[in-house]
């Protein structure tokens, strides 16, 4: 802890994060570089919690797979402010959160993107959204088929295959930081009653 904060102050805010994470059933938080290693401790983690709470084995896959899908878009998608060049940073930057209801489990991520993305996330994630399951499978074998790829993969896959997965709508939003970047915010829930 840096000498310059008020001891009392933080753990006071250590207790206000608690009741916040629990009001909120939040299960797992970080924050931080994501790596493949990460993801691994993770799912882990959250199997190991799943199975101990005799969750059943579909739903457990479901979660596993949203969370790496989400994992993995903060792994190959998140800017780093200032960064002069990829290269810099080989692992992306976010926060991820999962929390448990009694009906759903919330898979949250956020990261920050480059502003001038925005519209194009909007529109995809928007049309996503519009989609029924039929749609959605005939979405993810068009943009397989098209090969319309970015330089660091995607076409929106992971979006389209977890709606596809999940049943349910997309949740975002986009906090403006500066002139040059946005924080993007994203969740999904998946069902506990399948």
């Amino acid at each position: 802890m840096d000498g310059k904060i008020d001891v009392k102050e933080f753990l006071e805010f250590v207790y206000s994060f608690y009741k916040t994470m629990r009001d909120h059933q939040v299960a797992l938080v970080y924050e931080g570089d994501v790596t493949h290693q990460i993801t691994k401790a993770f799912t882990s983690l959250t199997e190991a919690n799943m199975e101990s709470q005799m969750e059943d084995p579909s739903t457990q896959k479901k979660v596993f797979h949203v969370m790496v899908e989400c994992l993995q878009n903060i792994s190959k998608h998140a800017e780093v402010i200032g960064a002069e060049t990829v290269s810099q940073h080989k692992d992306g930057t976010g926060i991820f959160l999962l929390s448990k209801g009694s009906e759903n489990y919330n898979v949250t991520t956020g990261n920050v993107l480059l502003k001038d993305k925005v519209p194009v996330m909007t529109e995809m994630l928007d049309s996503i959204n519009l989609l029924d399951k039929e749609g959605l499978k005939t979405l993810y074998k068009q943009r397989i088929k098209e090969g319309r790829l970015s330089n660091k993969g995607g076409a929106g896959l992971g979006f389209i295959d977890i709606a596809k997965k999940t049943g349910s709508k997309l949740y975002y939003h986009f906090l403006s930081i500066n002139d040059e970047y946005s924080f993007f915010v994203f969740s999904t829930q998946i069902s506990r009653n399948n």
